[in-house]
Order: structure tokens, then C-alpha cells, then sequence
């Protein structure tokens, strides 16, 4: 059989699965004409994909990107946005690829998907083997364990600025409850109107904190001294390279597809709608306060208290209750399949059962509260690995023999059709992460984190709060 047959074969089993998927969610509103509930809930086409994908890459690191540019400097921090943004856009299509080849093998055996969920460390073991699961597993998992306690430490820091009677600790407390309510959403199929929403939410923000800051102005004596330490510079770069880290997400965001072998494009043209959120804020901010940002993480800290800052906090917490729902998720899924409760169809059942998971969560993000470093760190040390190097590598060695490559489920693609450069970047991205990002990025991200660790103290109960100013006159001597 020739490759360009077996690749139609496997595309025909995709789309065949994805019709009857379809057919099977809408047989309950045949008769009932337009469904609001079907079109909120049911969501499997490409656009939902680049919403899901668009919503799932900016929320709470908005806020922290002007934070990174004073680290960087503005330059560096254009260059690293752009770059990062491409590199990520690639190693999220090669996850498509493989997604693709190990869906299209298993169908031809005739296995069955249709009440399980697929999820990456499956396809690299149904590619690699058992090692690669292994390897796979654990750092897609403590990275979405540790993206959720990021959410829930946005939340805190953020309502802080409307509300600073309770201490961002306690807000912690609340929110972590609060965002427990997500075990109710049974898979990404059922995310699309929070995915709509959390993209508009992210994009209003992203506009007022340009607005704003063009408007403020320059604050007076300002000063852009970035890049100024090594420490701080790759501290700043590792925050960039996490942002478009949201690939832990990609295989279970395909699967929730009706046809999921369109997903290739869709994270490149996410990022690139999100390159018109994140350059033009990050700048803005960062050019009205300069190196005020190297102490005030939240970019909310120093934006002028007025209703448009206040609803820019209120949406932006929506959507990090949204986007901690989008990290949590595959965690759930990966908890249902070790208790034996993944083809459980009660929706109440499962969330009973994924309760356990938002425990160590909510109990990190006590611990750790430190918004802005704590991205970083977990940029150079999970993100390094899961988003860029697994993926690559993976590719690589899934497509090592010619006869993988002769019978290949896709095609390569048609700015690039040679898998001999097709290996070199991959190796570029290897080499290029692994040395910058995990090496120099996490030497100078744990660096930061621990520096903060010192100074904070673990459990601090209001990180990077300003001293309350004292209501009563001081004494006269």
C-alpha cells in the first residue's frame, strides 16, 4: 500500500469517527430545531480548537510579560516573544503529527475511542513505548499541576487590587474553592463558550493595559536600565517561553475535535492573534514604568485604580477560573483513568471522584505564592521539556526508520518537505531549549525563586503587597 493511500485511509477513519461523534451529541436536539444548550456546550469544530487554543495561552501571564520586559529589556523582549511564539507554534504541530500517526495506527487495529480520551503520554507510548509514557506522564503532569497553582495564585493577586481588606492568602483560600467547581466540566468538547468568553476577557484586558499606559505616561524619572543581570534576563526569557507553553493541553484540545487532523495550523494562528495582545501591552506598560515592574510583577499594581482597571481585574479572574479548568482538566482525566471511574458517564460521580485532584493544588498555591518568579521556574524546569524537547525528540524518533517515514499518516508540510530539514530544526530546538532555557533559565529562575523564598518566607500571607498606611495622625513630640 502506498504512503499517500494509507495517509487518505487514516484520514477517512478520522473523519468517519468525528461525523458519528457528531451525529451521536446532536440526536437528542434533532427535533427540537435550534439547541441554545448544544451550541453553548457542544463544541468540536477548528474554531473552537483556536479559541480554546488562543484563550488557553494568555491569562494570567499577561500580566506578568511588562515584568519580563524590565528583566529583558524591550528589545529582547519583542525578539523573544516572536521567537518563542514560532517555536512553540511547531512543536505544537509536531504533537498534531504524532497525535494523527498514533490515532490513525490504533484505528486500523480497530480500537475504539469513543468513551476515553486520548491523551499524550498515550501517544508516546503507543509510539516510544512504555519509557517515553513514563517520561511523558510525569512532566505533562506536575507541569498542569503546577499551571493550576499559577491560575490560583493570579486569582489571589488580582482581587487583591480591588479588595485588600482580606490578604491575598485568604483570597487563595476562596478562589481555590471557587475554582474546584471546574470537576463539573466533563471534557474540552464542553468548553466552548469559556473559551469565547476568556478570549474576549484576555483582549479587553490587553487593550486597556495599552490604553492605559499611553495615557498614564511615562511616570516621572523613569528608567529602562533591562537588561541589566544575567539573573533577571533569563528569569525574563523562561517567563516568555512559558507563555506559549500551553501545549500540555494540545492532544486532549484534538481529541475534543469532530475532525481532528484540521488542527494542524490552528496553534500558529492562535499565537498569532495572541502576538497582537501581548507585544503591544507588554510594551506599553513597560515603557510608562520602566523598572518599577522589576518589584511589582502584576502589571495591575501600578496601572492607576479607576473602573477600567477594575473590570480589567474582575475578567481577567473569570478567566483564570476558566483557564484553571483548561490545565486541571487533563489531570482529571488521568485521575479517572487510575481510579476506574474514566468511562464513567454520571457527571456527578466524576466530579466526586476528581475532587482529590484540586487538594495539592490549592496547598502549593498557599506555599508558593509568588506571582511572576514562580512562572519562570516552571518555564526552565517542566515547560523546557514538555512543550519543546519531548516533542521534538519524539518526532524525531518516531519517524527514524524509512519505512515510518514512507508510511507517515501526514504529509510533511509545504514550506518544508524534507525530513532532513525537517530533523535539523528539530534539533536546533532541542539543543537551542535545553542549553537556554533549562540550563541558563533555570539556573537564573530557581536563582529568583529561592531569592524570593528568602525574603518572602514560604506560606507568605501577602506577597509584594504595599505597607498599610496607619489611619491615625503619628504621635507629636
Amino acid at each position: 500500500m502506498s504512503a499517500q493511500k494509507q495517509s487518505e485511509e487514516a484520514i477517512t477513519f478520522n473523519q468517519t469517527d468525528g461525523r458519528e461523534e457528531e451525529e451521536e451529541e446532536h440526536a437528542a436536539d434533532q427535533n427540537s430545531g435550534f439547541n441554545l444548550r448544544s451550541f453553548l456546550w457542544h463544541g468540536g469544530s477548528v474554531y473552537d480548537a483556536w479559541f480554546s487554543c488562543a484563550s488557553n495561552q494568555v491569562a494570567q501571564v499577561l500580566l506578568t510579560l511588562p515584568y519580563s520586559f524590565s528583566q529583558l529589556g524591550m528589545l529582547s523582549g519583542i525578539i523573544f516573544q516572536v521567537f518563542y511564539g514560532i517555536m512553540g507554534s511547531w512543536t505544537a504541530y509536531l504533537i498534531s503529527i504524532l497525535y494523527v500517526e498514533y490515532r490513525s495506527r490504533k484505528e486500523k487495529e480497530n480500537v475504539s475511542f469513543k468513551n476515553h480520551v486520548i491523551q499524550w503520554f498515550e501517544v508516546l507510548d503507543g509510539l516510544l513505548g512504555p519509557y517515553w509514557k513514563a517520561i511523558g506522564l510525569a512532566f505533562n503532569c506536575t507541569f498542569l499541576l503546577f499551571g493550576s497553582v499559577i491560575q490560583l495564585i493570579g486569582c489571589a493577586s488580582n482581587i487583591y487590587y480591588i479588595n485588600d481588606h482580606l490578604d491575598k492568602r485568604t483570597w487563595t483560600y476562596i478562589f481555590g474553592a471557587c475554582c474546584a467547581t471546574t470537576v463539573f466540566i466533563p471534557s474540552f468538547h464542553n468548553y466552548r463558550i469559556w473559551s469565547f468568553l476568556g478570549l474576549g476577557m484576555t483582549t479587553y484586558t490587553a487593550w486597556y493595559m495599552t490604553i492605559a499606559s499611553i495615557v498614564h505616561g511615562q511616570v516621572e524619572g523613569v528608567k529602562h536600565s533591562g537588561p541589566d543581570k544575567l539573573v533577571l534576563y533569563f528569569t525574563g526569557a523562561t517567563n516568555i517561553l512559558y507563555t506559549f507553553g500551553g501545549h500540555a493541553v494540545t492532544v486532549e484540545i484534538m481529541h475534543a475535535m469532530w475532525k481532528p487532523q484540521k488542527f494542524k495550523y490552528v496553534y500558529l494562528f492562535a499565537t498569532l492573534y495572541v502576538f497582537t495582545l501581548t507585544l503591544p501591552s507588554a510594551t506599553a506598560v513597560y515603557w510608562a514604568f520602566g523598572d518599577q515592574l522589576l518589584t511589582h510583577s502584576n502589571a495591575f499594581s501600578l496601572l492607576p485604580r479607576n473602573k477600567w482597571r477594575d473590570a480589567g481585574v474582575t475578567l481577567m479572574l473569570i478567566h483564570q477560573f476558566i483557564t484553571f479548568g483548561f490545565a486541571c482538566t487533563p489531570l482529571y482525566f488521568v485521575w479517572e483513568k487510575v481510579i476506574g471511574m474514566h468511562d464513567t458517564k454520571s457527571i456527578c460521580l466524576r466530579a466526586i471522584a476528581r475532587l482529590p485532584v484540586v487538594i495539592p493544588i490549592w496547598f502549593l498555591a498557599i506555599i508558593f505564592p509568588f506571582f511572576g518568579p514562580i512562572n519562570s521556574a516552571v518555564g526552565a524546569l517542566l515547560v523546557s521539556f514538555t512543550v519543546y524537547v519531548i516533542p521534538a525528540l519524539a518526532h524525531m524518533l518516531t519517524f527514524k526508520s524509512a519505512a515510518a517515514r514512507q508510511n507517515a499518516a501526514e504529509k510533511l508540510p509545504f514550506f518544508l518537505p524534507s525530513w532532513t530539514g525537517m530533523y535539523v530544526v528539530n534539533a536546533f530546538i532541542v539543543v537551542w531549549v535545553l542549553v537556554v532555557g533549562f540550563g541558563f533559565g533555570g539556573w537564573a529562575s530557581m536563582t529568583n525563586f529561592i531569592r524570593q523564598v528568602d525574603t518572602f518566607g514560604l506560606f507568605a500571607k501577602c506577597y509584594q503587597c504595599p505597607p498599610k498606611v496607619s489611619a491615625s495622625p503619628p504621635p507629636h513630640h
